[in-house]
């Protein structure tokens, strides 16, 4: 979309400092430039008067004032002058920028003044310096300037102030501030005196803390000069501080309390978890309407914690520099800010326009909000930052915190002192002059710590305060400990004494409890009487009772018998009675009334009346007349008659009735109530109840006699029943009287018992006392001996805290020289001479913290049982700050997990949920490990690092939530880095601990190992005893503790205590037993040691070889090897050694297996460049253990330091040769060496010029020097051979196996691996890892295709395929190779973790292989060190040298390819030379570009393919195809790697070499003195190889012999320096450093400057003729070429001297230009627009002025120079190419049928005085790899030790190609440098006698520079 802009203009300004300084013209043209210099004089004073004099006149100030007002401005910017001119920015102090900001400033102060403030003059001459020091001082880094600057001041007050009273210039304190008065309103006044603001400070601070969280401030008159400087910054308009100071030197705290003291409110960012730059808009937002539209004023306090990422500053830096952060608000929020704004801009009366209100807003902001950076100066992050964001150094007040100075320490620590308890007044100075002689000397300490071992250590003023407290605590704890102890046993003693006293008292006591006793006896025989004869009445009575018993027993048996028969016979009547009432309950009146009616009822039913008349006859009077008649006046009355029926009395029927019935009715069969029924019902129903009436009596009269009888029983029953009631109550009354009888009889025994137990017991006791006091006496003398040495000890006390502490809180970051260097030569002096604290003679410190028993304990745990591991862990368990433990070795995390077991809880930074496992240990007080720190630690916990409690200390803040905390919680950090650089702030916080193991702590260690494994019943019963041993001495203490505390506990008299007697008695028996058993052990022990100490030779090799391969690291990050490896590795040498009977024998065996395995393990690990690095530095340790060689003379082999240079006086000695054996000669072993070689030089040529002088001896005397003796003296004379020299140094003295060819074994490698040991390759170009592992598991069943083996090439998005074929794979038992991890660097940690995780537990054959390049340079390395500690490193690298190389080449095959061929002959005798070939190939490379002009990757791939293709065409021809062989193999299959023809041209001439018919028909000579192999198998060809191949030497290769020296000599030196930066670094005092790297850069500068030449001026010289040939074309692209050189070089220079000078802000291009001039070597800037050249910076100089010199002769009249330099040229070519066009023009030959043909003079260039008529005379040129022969002008073979030789004058001219000469001539390629490749110029043809092929072998070419 196209827009048209109308009415824009464009305004842009630049700051001329910094920057690109130069602008494009085509960008200037279209502006108009104003440039704003300093303003002048004049315009300074005339500004500074207006605004001063405004200010004095109106506020009334005094006329002596006012007058004082123009030498104030005058001196200002004087001063102002001298500051930029005197103290200019650098590295170190690129804030050194003074400018109008700063003069503006010191004005601003004095503004602040009001009359009352300024008096006189001299007040305002104060003023003037506390402003000048408060702008410019506070600002300056070191003491050296500030002193300086005090200097300079004083030096412009004297000058600009008339009569200025110096007594009043340097009084101080010098400070003014708002709060001066201490009253409510601020006024800027001067503090009178400390005292004054100390008091106006403290009550700050303490009301400060009612309301906020507790700051324990110490205002020391540092503190109070910081807080009155940063108020007084924020009482400035606008002002913002930079504070700048290590951490822990209170920026923060002071910060709160000057914030406090202007009443702003103070305002920090909360780090939360995933804080970023969005978090930080929101919170300046909020800040902006805090202050702007609350109007609240408000600091901001950012810390460099704070900053999580450098964009942030992008906001802070707008902020500062105007205010205005851009797009802060959304469109609606600024809206809302100006609707409330609006009012009040109405209310000033001005416009409410959108755009005032907002102007108001943020003018109030920039008013209201003030910003306090508290960054530290540590490394180059500030410096970085305010390039960047300048806006952070320009718009802030810097505030420098130094180093606190010794008085501040001092009157600290005694402020913190002075309410302890328990240090005698006088000594309380001398406590706080230990304290700071600590701080500084471990200051002291650091440096050389850092200067030696590379390793930082930092104190702060925390660390310092962190002292303090832990001396108040610790003093406090072992004085109660000291007094408890103490009390304890004095109560002992006490005890003791009463309990003799007491004795006599038990004795009378036992009598009077005697008397007693048998009184108690007499009692109970009484009793015993009165009862027995109560017994006997009562058995009496008992007796008659039981008779009783007896007879109603029977009674009741027979009446029960009685009453079951009457019931059974009763039962028996009851259904005729049931069926009599039945009958009845037939009749009623109707039927009978029926039956009376009857006139003459049948017979039956008469009977029936009859029968019932009989019955019912009165009193048994059977009645005569029984007719119907009669029945019917019987039956009168219905209802009487059936009323007599019912009343019946049935059990008495009168005898002669019941007669009568019986007989004649009854048994009439017709009587039957049934038959009658139908007669007459009713006569039926009287009929039934005759019957059954009858039947009942019948039954009844069975059963009455029974009743009877029954009751007559019952009544007897009763009566004896009741006799025996009687008889039992008088039983009763009798037993209740004995009962009584027997309680009062047990109560008389019981007291009869109670009196024996109680003479028992007085008895005991006289006997338990008597006993104590005997078994007491010794305890009693040894109780007041520890009681005078406790009384002794609190005497000491003091100073053993003391030292305590300071060693508690300094010495655990330093390895075990350092502490024992600052205790015992530091401190221990300083208290004894320095100051007289008294200490215990020979103080243990660890004895102060711990004793023998805990000690016990840790080591019981797995704490490794060496000095140092035990000073760590009495400090990890007493150190108040949160411990670091530095673990590579993983040592100390071992013994931390088991020493809290399962209570510990294990997280590490970034897991999921680490925070909440945090909070959840702080909440219950649980202790926490967290593990595998790196070198920064999330900002979110920096609150709980510092244990910054708020809520009275119940709670700290992470992030935004306020965690509970605990006060057991411990927060254990711990690293595996080996050498970590923790920032200051953070090390102030925790309390580092080195735990790195140490040679003497491993030697102990392995040692253990070793015997327990040679001896395990040594080691076993050692174990024993040092565990009984710490088992007896922890029960021992703990039974003393306990007596004694039982004793002190006793109340009154404890002589019935029985179990503390008995405690006693068993503590002494354990304390006499202990101390037989200590005697016994120790014997044993003496024993076993002596046993022991017989395999330390083997321990002490092992560790010591443990550092050497440690130290690895130092070469390559790569070669990481864990501890834990290393064991392993050593048992597993134990296991494989030689089995030898005799003791001293055996440990031979061991340490040469140990030294074996180590060798093989770690050199397949290495690359063949270090290889060599490690068996010297391996073979030099243990001979320097071994006391074999000298330190100095190894030291001086190793730094080979040569001052002075001296001529040679020999020709075949150069002169650097020659003046290192003058360095040498100065050696007391080499004196006169210098002498022999002179007047020997005949013997010494044929040394010095044999081919392998390492091999020869030595002339003369010399001979009988010793091995290293040699090494020094061939370093001086041949360092080319140095390599040779150390290989056969190390086969002398270790053995030939450690320089033989050692095979890369994957299977063995494959072996030791397991699940959590996996297999790392480093890899090489041109070996492929992959090949091998694919044969291994395709042997092993692990194949692609089976699914078990997973093969992930990381890059972009594999990291999960990875994950998740790790995880199949661990559960699966797989394979997984992870190839190139270096691509991922972000997931490696994840990996390391992921590697951990899937090892547990997982399947046996799960395995993961790793693959990685190793990085170019140490600080570009990134795989962490856990992953290489724990895997298996190979690498895989082609082989060095030939014999290695055929070796290796040869592997490729087996006797199954050499027998595959139907034409074997053929085929293996093309293979081997294939084979050949490809040693050559692979093994030029190391010659560098004399070998192959550019590098390539040749591989064994190669050459199987070219194997195969050899088959195929073999099997395919008649004859063999040798052309197309050598088309394929050179142009496609190697060729293919080729890109720069005359390597191609190479390759050609190899294989015309090696693969011809000669091979199969002829002998071929593959190189000097090595013949093709006849027809041999496969073991055959390795074994014809090993016994025919010559030496190794470049003539194997077809190279001249001079083309080793100098790669040999490079990687000699290199060699060299690696083993010296190797060695361990012994130096206790700082090397004295010369002259400063800027001075040596600005002396380098000023001479470049100096000499330079003048650009050319192109105009002139191109007027000088109009003639444009060729050459003068050619001339003038030089110059213009050599104008940008030089104008490049000029400015740059000029550029950097600015920047010293302060003129110009130091870029990184001119940080990197001064270290290049520094390390001499030739900026990028300059190399990038100049030729190639390979030179150090002088020479390279030199070269450049002799080029210019060369151009200005060509320009001088532009003819053709006689000889023209042709290394002097940009591009040489172009004058090549010059030379054909101007013969072509001449001749008028078409120009591309042309070429250049050459002839080499004879002659050198001064014989030529003008240039050949056509064509050109060059010079300058340089043969490599063979010499031009004069004489025979011919190439010819070089001479020996002659790398290059100057080739006589060329004659160069065009020829028609046509008649180019080309038999008899080798064509060679003209190089500009010595790198060859990419500088080609042209070739020339030379003459040559010898075959081309040779020259084309031996890499000869021509060079313009050396």
């Amino acid at each position: 979309m196209l827009k048209e802009i109308h009415n824009c203009q464009y305004i842009a300004c630049m700051n001329l400092m910094v920057g690109s300084f130069t602008i494009n013209p085509r960008l200037q043209r279209h502006f108009t430039v104003f440039a704003f210099n300093f303003p002048s004089l004049d315009a300074l004073h005339t500004i500074y008067s207006q605004i001063l004099n405004f200010h004095f006149q109106q506020q009334a100030f005094g006329p002596s004032v006012l007058r004082s007002g123009p030498s104030l401005i005058q001196a200002t910017i004087a001063f102002h002058q001298m500051m930029t001119q005197n103290f200019l920015p650098t590295a170190v102090k690129f804030h050194y920028l003074f400018n109008l900001r700063d003069l503006s400033n010191i004005f601003q102060g004095i503004l602040f003044a009001s009359p009352e403030c300024l008096k006189c003059p001299n007040d305002l001459i104060r003023l003037w310096l506390h402003e000048s020091s408060r702008v410019y001082g506070d600002k300056l880094v070191d003491p050296k300037d500030c002193d300086l600057f005090q200097k300079k001041m004083l030096e412009t007050a004297y000058k600009h102030f008339e009569g200025a009273n110096g007594h009043a210039l340097l009084q101080q304190p010098l400070i003014y501030c708002h709060f001066a008065h201490g009253g409510q309103d601020p006024r800027y006044l001067p503090v009178k005196d400390w005292e004054v603001l100390r008091t106006v400070l403290t009550e700050a601070l303490d009301s400060h803390n009612e309301l906020n969280a507790v700051m324990n401030l110490v205002l020391f008159e540092d503190a109070m000069q910081h807080v009155c400087r940063i108020s007084r910054i924020l009482r400035t308009p606008q002002g913002h501080a930079l504070l700048i100071g290590v951490g822990g030197t209170g920026k923060k705290s002071l910060s709160r309390l000057a914030a406090y003291v202007c009443s702003l409110e103070v305002f920090q960012v909360t780090v939360t978890q995933g804080f970023g730059i969005q978090e930080l808009r929101v919170d300046l937002a909020n800040l902006y309407i805090r202050t702007g539209a609350k109007n609240m004023p408000t600091v901001f306090l950012l810390t460099d914690a704070q900053v999580l990422d450098e964009s942030f500053l992008v906001l802070i830096n707008d902020l500062l520099a105007s205010g205005e952060i851009p797009d802060l608000f959304s469109d609606e929020d600024v809206d809302n800010i100006i609707s409330g704004v609006r009012n009040e801009v109405r209310g000033l009366g001005m416009v409410d326009s959108r755009e005032n209100c907002w102007k108001f807003f943020l003018s109030r902001v920039q008013l209201q909000l003030k910003i306090i950076l508290c960054f530290s100066p540590v490394g180059h992050t500030l410096r970085g930052r305010a390039r960047k964001f300048p806006a952070i150094v320009n718009c802030t007040a810097i505030d420098w915190f130094h180093a606190w100075p010794q008085e501040a320490l001092v009157s600290v620590s005694r402020r913190f002192i002075e309410e302890t308890k328990g240090i005698e007044a006088l000594d309380k100075d001398s406590v706080s002059l230990f304290m700071a002689h600590v701080h500084t000397s471990v200051n002291e300490m650091s440096t050389r710590y850092y200067q030696n071992e590379r390793r930082h250590n930092y104190t702060t003023p925390k660390s310092f305060l962190e002292q303090i407290s832990l001396f108040k605590n610790l003093l406090k704890k072992k004085q109660k400990e000291v007094s408890q102890k103490k009390e304890h046993l004095v109560n002992g003693i006490q005890k003791l004494e009463t309990t003799a006293s007491q004795v006599g008292d038990l004795k009378a006591r036992l009598a009077s409890q005697e008397a007693e006793l048998q009184l108690r006896n007499r009692d109970a025989e009484a009793l015993i009487a009165k009862i027995g004869l109560q017994t006997e009445k009562v058995s009496r009575e008992k007796a008659i009772a039981d008779a009783e018993e007896r007879k109603v027993t029977a009674i009741q048996t027979e009446v029960s018998q009685k009453q079951r028969e009457c019931e059974v016979d009763v039962l028996k009547a009851e259904p005729a009675l049931v069926a009599a009432t039945a009958a009845l309950n037939t009749l009623n009146r109707g039927n009978l009334t029926e039956l009376k009616v009857f006139p003459n009822p049948p017979n039956a039913v008469t009977n029936v009346t009859a029968a019932v008349m009989v019955l019912l006859a009165p009193r048994g009077r059977v009645p005569k007349d029984r007719s119907w008649k009669a029945a019917k006046v019987f039956m009168g009355k219905v209802d009487d008659f059936l009323q007599a029926l019912i009343n019946y009395d049935k059990e008495h029927i009168p005898e002669n009735c019941l007669k009568v019935v019986n007989e004649q009715y009854l048994k009439d069969p017709e009587f039957n109530p049934n038959l009658i029924r139908t007669k007459s019902f009713a006569a039926a129903g009287l009929c039934a109840w005759v019957t059954n009436i009858v039947k009942f009596y019948e039954v009844y009269c069975d059963v009455e006699p029974k009743r009877q009888a029954l009751a007559q029983a019952n009544f007897e029953l009763a009566a004896a029943t009741e006799k025996l009631e009687a008889i039992r109550k008088k039983l009763e009354d009798l037993d209740r009287n004995l009962s009584r009888l027997t309680a009062s009889f047990e109560k008389a025994i019981a007291k009869k018992v109670q009196c024996q137990e109680e003479v028992n017991q007085t008895n005991k006791t006289i006997e338990l006392a008597n006993r104590l006091v005997k078994e007491l006496e010794s305890e009693k003398i040894r109780w007041g001996q520890s009681i005078k040495s406790f009384e002794a000890q609190e005497k000491t006390l003091c100073g053993d805290v003391l030292l305590t502490a300071a060693f508690v809180s300094y010495v655990g970051s330093f390895t075990k020289q350092y502490r024992q260097e600052l205790v015992d030569c530091k401190w221990v002096p300083f208290l004894q001479h320095k100051v007289s604290i008294p200490i215990t003679e020979g103080l243990d410190l660890i004895a102060m913290l711990t004793d023998d028993a805990t000690i016990a304990t840790w080591n019981n745990e797995g704490l490794p049982s060496d000095r140092m591991s035990t000073e760590n862990a009495a400090i990890l368990t007493h150190c108040e700050r949160w411990p670091l433990m530095i673990d590579p070795q993983q040592q100390g995390i071992k013994w931390i997990k088991n020493k809290y077991g399962t209570d510990l809880k294990v997280t590490h930074l970034g897991q999921k949920g680490f925070l909440n496992a945090i909070e959840t240990a702080l909440a219950f007080g649980d202790v926490i490990l967290v593990e595998n720190v790196e070198e920064t630690i999330d900002p979110v916990l920096d609150p709980l690092l510092g244990r910054n409690t708020i809520k009275k200390g119940k709670y700290i803040r992470i992030g935004d939530k306020e965690c509970e905390f605990n006060r057991n919680f411990r927060l254990i950090l711990h690293t595996k880095l080996a050498n970590p650089h923790y920032q200051p702030e953070l090390q102030a916080q925790t309390t580092l601990l080195n735990f790195t193991v140490t040679e003497d702590g491993l030697e102990a260690q392995l040692l253990a190992e070793v015997v327990s494994i040679e001896r395990p019943d040594l080691e076993k019963l050692k174990l024993v005893l040092t565990k009984h041993q710490n088992d007896f001495k922890i029960e021992l203490k703990y039974l003393e503790d306990d007596l004694l505390l039982r004793l002190s506990a006793a109340e009154g008299s404890f002589l019935d205590d029985t179990e503390l007697v008995e405690r006693l008695e068993r503590t002494k028996a354990t304390a006499a037993e202990i101390e037989r058993k200590v005697i016994e052990a120790k014997e044993n022990e003496k024993k076993i040691n002596e046993a022991r100490e017989c395999y330390r030779p083997v321990a002490a090799r092992a560790s010591l070889l443990y550092f050497v391969i440690n130290d690895l690291r130092k070469i390559n990050p790569i070669y990481q090897f864990s501890l834990k490896a290393f064991n392993m590795l050593f048992h597993r040498a134990i296991e494989q050694a030689d089995k030898v009977e005799d003791v001293q024998g055996r440990v031979s065996v061991l340490m040469e297996s140990i030294t074996y395995a180590v060798f093989l393990y770690t050199s397949q690990a290495l690359f063949e460049k270090d290889k060599l690095t490690f068996l010297s530095q391996m073979a030099f340790q243990i001979l320097l253990r071994k006391r074999e060689i000298d330190p100095f003379e190894l030291d001086f082999l190793l730094r080979f330091k040569v001052e002075h240079t001296y001529s040679s006086p020999l020709d075949f000695l150069t002169t650097q040769s020659w003046s290192a054996l003058k360095a040498v000669a100065l050696m007391e072993e080499f004196r006169g060496i210098d002498r022999d070689v002179e007047g020997s030089a005949k013997q010494w040529r044929k040394w010095a010029e044999s081919e392998c002088p390492e091999k020869e001896k030595l002339p003369q005397e010399w001979k009988k020097k010793s091995l290293i003796q040699k090494l020094i003296i061939l370093r001086a004379v041949r360092p080319d051979r140095m390599t040779y020299a150390l290989r056969n140094f190390v086969e002398e003295k270790l053995g030939t196996k450690y320089v033989g060819r050692t095979r890369l074994d994957l299977v063995k490698a494959f072996e030791e691996s397991s699940p959590a040991t996996p297999v790392f390759f480093i890899l090489s170009p041109g070996v492929d890892a992959l090949k091998d592992l694919e044969i291994l598991g395709k042997r092993l069943g692990f194949t692609i295709d089976s699914g078990k083996f997973h093969n992930v090439s990381l890059g972009q998005g594999q990291e999960m395929v990875a994950e998740k074929a790790l995880e199949k794979a661990s559960k699966g038992g797989h394979w997984v190779l992870l190839q190139n991890v270096h691509l991922v660097a972000k997931w490696l940690g994840t990996l390391e973790k992921l590697l951990e995780q899937f090892s547990q537990g997982s399947h046996r054959d799960y395995r993961v292989f790793m693959s990685a390049k190793s990085a170019p340079t140490p600080s570009e390395h990134i795989i962490p060190q856990g992953l290489l500690e724990n895997s298996i490193k190979i690498t895989n690298e082609p082989p060095t040298g030939m014999l290695a190389n055929l070796h290796a080449a040869l592997y490729n095959f087996d006797q199954d390819t050499l027998e595959a061929c139907s034409k074997e002959q053929e085929f293996k005798s093309i293979l081997f030379s294939l084979c050949y070939f490809h040693a050559c190939v692979a093994g030029r490379l190391r010659f560098g570009p004399q070998g192959w002009s550019r590098s390539y990757p040749f591989n064994p791939g190669d050459l199987t393919v070219c194997a195969g293709v050899l088959y195929n065409y073999l099997e395919a021809n008649p004859n063999v195809p040798w052309e197309d062989l050598r088309y394929l193999f050179g142009e496609i299959m190697y060729g293919g790697h080729i890109t720069d023809d005359w390597d191609r041209r190479l390759c050609r001439v190899y294989l015309d070499k090696f693969i011809n018919p000669s091979l199969v028909e002829d002998e071929l000579t593959l190189a000097p003195g090595f013949a093709a192999p006849p027809n041999l198998d496969y073991s055959g060809y390795h074994q014809y190889i090993e016994e025919r191949l010559p030496p190794e030497s470049p003539a194997l290769y077809g190279l001249h012999p001079n083309a080793e020296i100098e790669f040999l000599t490079v990687m000699s030196n290199t060699l060299f320096r690696t083993l010296l930066e190797m060695q361990p670094r012994n130096v206790l005092v700082s090397e004295e450093l010369g002259q400063s790297t800027e001075e040596k850069v600005k002396n380098v500068l000023d001479d470049i400057l100096e000499k330079l030449p003048e650009e050319f001026n192109m105009a002139e010289i191109m007027q000088k003729t109009s003639n444009r040939s060729p050459y003068v074309l050619v001339c003038f692209q030089e110059c213009e070429r050599m104008n940008i050189l030089l104008r490049e070089i000029r400015v740059s220079l000029q550029q950097l001297d600015l920047g010293w000078k302060g003129e110009l802000t130091l870029s990184p291009d001119m940080e990197a230009q001064q270290s290049q001039l520094s390390y001499d070597t030739v900026p990028d800037a300059w190399s990038k627009l100049a030729y190639p050249s390979t030179y150090g910076l002088a020479h390279w100089f030199n070269d450049l002025l002799l080029r210019c010199r060369e151009l200005e002769t060509w320009t001088h009249d532009l003819a053709l120079p006689a000889v023209v330099w042709l290394p002097g040229f940009f591009n040489p070519q172009s004058f090549l190419t010059a030379i054909m066009q101007t013969m072509a023009r001449k001749n008028e030959w078409p120009l591309d049928k042309m070429c250049l043909t050459v002839d080499v003079t004879k002659k050198t260039k001064e014989d030529y005085g003008h240039p050949p008529r056509e064509g050109a005379y060059l010079h300058g040129l340089l043969m490599e790899g063979a010499r031009w022969d004069t004489q025979s002008g011919t190439i010819a073979d070089a001479c020996l030790k002659e790398l290059t030789s100057v080739m006589p004058v060329i004659f160069a001219k065009a020829i028609p190609t046509d008649r180019q000469e080309t038999k008899h001539t080798y064509e060679c390629p003209v190089y500009k440098t010595k790198m060859r490749g990419p500088t080609y110029v042209w070739t020339f043809r030379l003459k040559s006698k010898d075959k081309a092929a040779k020259w084309v072998l031996a890499g000869v070419a021509l060079l313009l520079e050396a």
